[in-house]
């Protein structure tokens, strides 16, 4: 068994928070945090950490990895496994913010195998990955699981749901020198299968305590004329005082269908569901988090695992198919403390669910046009493989353009591309300078999006 010097321990501990302050400009943990890392750090063995969407699991066990790493040793010490590519996303994200001097090596599907293969070739410190894409690059030869000590379970339920048990059985039958393990997941499992071989666990659930994100959403039904809600969608959206919305829909034609109508009625607005290319998708996300568009339509795989920043209106123009849908839609808004609004369009003659409870009903005044996004974004044809960095593009455009630092949005850096969003009104004069310079010597294709 492993175990960490409680001095020592306290030492890294202070060293993480002050980490997360100054990267992540997060100056106090929330309560479920610290308990997670008091009962990380008195418990030695595995930890279950029950807790609602948007209440920051995946800081909580990203920061109780780190406290067990051991210095960086060209070894593979930890796995992370989560159900979909935008929770892995999501905690390579944190990850390589937070654990400096750490290789941290990402593989899903939809991202190119080649990449990942040569990634893998310099034995990193952590993997996070999708079992399906973590099993094939096992299978393939391509990585050794068989020192692994530390192992993250995320979103387990959803795992399971979506049948990965196999998966994940051979997978953790490859890791047989695991030591500590956790489990995180926002739904509560009736029972933990074998294969998980729990050692000695500690569990923490706050699903009950904690305050749920539902106490802090205002309900609104909003009431359409006829049977297509089109129009009162349109109504509804020039009817909000600003902020980002997500509409939800529950079929991928229906998606495609609301988008289109939007963009024809001169709403800013970005697509997302599951027959899309993956970094069409990324995109999606990408242009809706830097101001490009204020609204994004999806299907519910949206509803679990984006990394989507401060999220104010939720929209169901078609009914959740179940309650569980419900909530995991509406745990988009009112994430950590914030408020936020869900508003449920209903047809004439619709019967809302019993799992369904309106606070109020909205009353439509549209504006005669929604105000336009800040932002337009640069789409630079070159990322992490070629040597690029979020650096490199904020200098890039400064050193080139009159535009200050401080105007320059969110830089999202790809592996083969990166996003850069810039002031709307000047993004076409920023293009045309940049189109004639070279980013650390080298001509880089760069086209508007947006």
């Amino acid at each position: 068994m492993f175990y960490i010097d409680s001095e020592q321990f306290h030492m890294k501990e202070k060293e993480i928070l002050q980490t997360v302050k100054q990267r992540m400009g997060i100056d106090a943990l929330n309560d479920m945090q610290q308990r997670a890392l008091e009962a990380w750090k008195s418990g030695g063995g595995d930890l279950i950490l029950y807790s609602p969407t948007g209440t920051g699991k995946t800081l909580a066990f990203v920061m109780c990895l780190l406290q067990a790493l051991k210095p960086p040793m060209q070894q593979l010490q930890a796995v992370v496994l989560s159900p979909s590519r935008e929770l892995v996303m999501q905690t390579e994200r944190v990850l390589r913010t937070l654990a400096t001097g750490y290789k941290v090596t990402a593989c899903y599907g939809g991202h190119a195998v080649s990449d990942e293969k040569a990634s893998l070739a310099v034995v990193p410190d952590v993997v996070v990955a999708t079992p399906g894409r973590l099993l094939d690059h096992q299978r393939r030869g391509h990585i050794d699981l068989g020192g692994t000590r530390l192992l993250v379970l995320d979103e387990m339920d959803k795992s399971l749901e979506l049948g990965f048990e196999d998966e994940m059985r051979h997978l953790l039958k490859h890791m047989p020198r695991i030591n500590r393990r956790i489990l995180a997941s926002a739904t509560v499992l009736d029972v933990v299968p074998d294969y998980v071989r729990l050692h000695n666990p500690t569990t923490l659930n706050v699903l009950e305590q904690a305050e749920q994100p539902a106490e802090r959403i205002t309900v609104w039904q909003v009431e359409s004329d006829s049977k297509d809600k089109l129009q009162a969608l349109h109504d509804l959206l020039l009817s909000l005082d600003g902020g980002k919305a997500i509409v939800f829909a529950n079929y991928r034609e229906s998606a495609e269908r609301i988008h289109q109508s939007l963009v024809k009625g001169h709403i800013h607005a970005a697509l997302y569901h599951g027959a899309m290319e993956q970094q069409d998708r990324e995109r999606a996300v990408s242009i809706l988090n830097n101001g490009t568009v204020d609204v994004m339509v999806s299907t519910d795989l949206a509803s679990r695992g984006l990394d989507i920043d401060s999220v104010e209106h939720i929209i169901h123009y078609h009914l959740p198919v179940s309650e569980q849908v419900y909530v995991h839609r509406n745990g988009r808004t009112a994430r950590v403390d914030a408020e936020g609004n869900a508003y449920v369009i209903t047809a004439p003659d619709e019967s809302l669910p019993a799992w369904v409870t309106i606070d109020k009903k909205f009353s439509l005044h549209p504006a005669s046009a929604m105000r336009r996004p800040p932002m337009l974004t640069l789409y630079f044809q070159a990322g992490k493989k070629e040597k690029i960095s979020r650096g490199d593009i904020l200098g890039f455009i400064a050193a080139n353009t009159e535009v200050d630092a401080a105007e320059i949005g969110r830089i999202d850096v790809r592996d083969h591309y990166a996003l850069a969003a810039v002031p709307r009104g000047r993004a076409r004069e920023i293009l045309d300078t940049l189109k004639s310079a070279k980013i650390k010597g080298k001509k880089v294709r760069i086209s508007l999006l947006g």
